[in-house]
């Protein structure tokens, strides 16, 4: 792509670093949470992952878009992050399944982006500062006046970020992966019984409720503030508790949800927000990352074996907070911190990383097998 084709645009980030750039997106200007994903492939599912509302994504990967944009591969029914950066955008994408280019997909969406600053520098600089807020404009080229406007936008510690991102409406979910696509042979072989699974939506991903379905499970998705009477009235053989944006503390009303459903001994599998909300509602703690995990190839295991995950979370639960019923199944190995737990006792586990693997490795698949054989033997 053509720099000189393009408006210039600037990156302004709150300790007062400023980038530079090209615009290849929406006019005007956003603010959010700047963060950084490494992941090689997958900026399509990353955009329309509602657990990116709220932030600004930094891609890694050097060149995007050249596999341009195609409706089968959504997370969800639209784009979710505020802004996209990247060192290079490609604007003539060749991919057999590609319906549209990347920067019409952006201008479509309003979703405003910058092109042509050194990613790498501004990565490094957010790993050594820490994940922190910034401002795309391609309106205010003064970076003062960029900063002052970027001074009043709230930090993401203490923001609830999921009512904006749940469902308006209790629906059903029927579609199972496509055949083409299905990498389990026991999810293709999977029971034909039906499990009825309530998904608490705090901002779940397709994939998601595509790897339910394909393991023999009806899912009712639930809007985030949906009473837990209500829940039960489904007759739920398990609980699941979805993934979602923002600082899972703040979300009070879903913990108490999922505190009091966990009073029905229900099997209970939750994944990334859900994995902290289990967690915060089995008495834990949790706390900010300082860059967060975003990415495909986050290692993650606990003794002798090891997975290669697709994580996408800032904040992590606190390993000293885990009462003595609640055992580690799990743990980030790149920095130690908890990223799988199971009451011993009870049917109640989660990951902090995405089995369902869109963008991102097979190796956790068998966790929806493992929720299934839970509401098997409970039922």
């Amino acid at each position: 792509m053509s720099i000189f084709s393009f408006k210039p645009a600037l990156l302004v980030l709150a300790d007062g670093t400023t980038y530079q750039g090209y615009s290849c997106g929406a006019t005007g200007t956003t603010f959010g949470e700047v963060v950084f994903n490494t992941g090689m492939t997958g900026y399509q599912e990353v955009m329309t992952d509602p657990s990116y509302c709220g932030q600004i994504v930094t891609f890694t990967y050097p060149e995007l878009g050249n596999t341009g944009i195609n409706p089968e591969d959504d997370e969800s029914h639209q784009p979710h992050i505020k802004g996209v950066i990247a060192r290079n955008i490609c604007d003539r994408p060749s991919n057999w399944r590609s319906t549209q280019s990347l920067p019409d997909y952006l201008k479509q969406h309003n979703i405003i982006a910058i092109y042509g600053i050194d990613t790498r520098d501004l990565t490094r600089r957010l790993r050594i500062s820490g994940a922190m807020n910034g401002a795309i404009s391609t309106e205010t080229l003064d970076p003062e006046q960029l900063l002052i406007q970027l001074r009043t936008v709230p930090s993401m510690a203490g923001l609830n970020l999921v009512k904006e991102v749940t469902t308006k409406e209790v629906y059903e979910w029927h579609e199972s992966t496509n055949s083409e696509w299905e990498f389990s042979p026991k999810a293709s072989l999977a029971d034909k019984e039906k499990y009825t699974v309530v998904a608490i939506d705090f901002g779940i991903k397709r994939n998601i409720l595509r790897r339910l379905a394909s393991y023999g499970c009806k899912v009712i998705v639930v809007p985030a503030n949906t009473p837990p009477e209500e829940i039960l009235k489904y007759n739920p053989d398990g609980i699941f508790l979805s993934n979602g944006p923002g600082d899972p503390s703040a979300v009070a009303e879903g913990i108490a949800t999922a505190k009091a459903l966990l009073e029905a001994k229900k099997p209970t599998f939750g994944i990334c927000m859900g994995h902290q909300i289990l967690g915060l509602s089995l008495g834990a703690q949790t706390f900010k990352l300082k860059f967060g995990h975003r990415g495909l190839n986050q290692p993650a295991g606990l003794k002798q074996k090891v997975e290669i995950t697709s994580q996408n979370h800032g904040f992590a639960v606190t390993e000293e907070s885990l009462g003595a019923d609640v055992e580690i199944t799990h743990l980030n190995l790149n920095d130690r911190t908890v990223a799988g737990l199971k009451h011993k006792n009870l049917p109640f586990f989660s990951v902090q990383y995405h089995p369902e693997a869109s963008p991102g490795p097979h190796d956790a698949d068998y966790l929806f097998e493992q929720f299934v054989k839970l509401m098997r033997d409970n039922k």
